[in-house]
């Protein structure tokens, strides 16, 4: 059986220094990642991100990027262009900041399921 695209959408989140769950991967099917970017919206204040992808299945969290800094007013594209991650169901993108409301992350989903 083939899959069959379920939804294509995007998630965002205000990053805070408090690690949080900016998606997951719904039950019943999976899903690939295919553009995850931070932007730094501090006019003045360089602000470090980590981003990870926690494997339900092996119980166990993964890095995309770990404490790399994004400098004030850029952006950091984590994953991009012809990169992406396949998440199975129950798989979760992790993110956290230094600094509260400094970092805005968006990413861009394809969600699939068997028919």
């Amino acid at each position: 059986m083939a899959f069959v695209i379920e939804k294509v959408s995007k998630f965002t989140a205000h990053l805070t220094t408090r690690r949080a769950y900016v998606y997951t991967c719904p039950p019943n099917g999976t899903a690939r990642i295919t553009h995850l970017q931070v932007a730094n919206v501090d006019g003045t204040a360089d602000a470090d991100v980590s981003i990870s992808v926690y494997d339900s299945s092996a119980s166990d969290t993964f890095y995309l990027a770990k404490t790399v800094t994004v400098p004030a007013d850029a952006s950091l594209k984590a994953l991009g262009d012809c990169v992406g991650v396949w998440l199975e169901a129950g798989d979760k993108i992790n993110a956290v900041a230094s600094a509260d409301s400094d970092l805005d992350l968006v990413g861009s989903v394809i969600e699939y399921s068997l028919p």
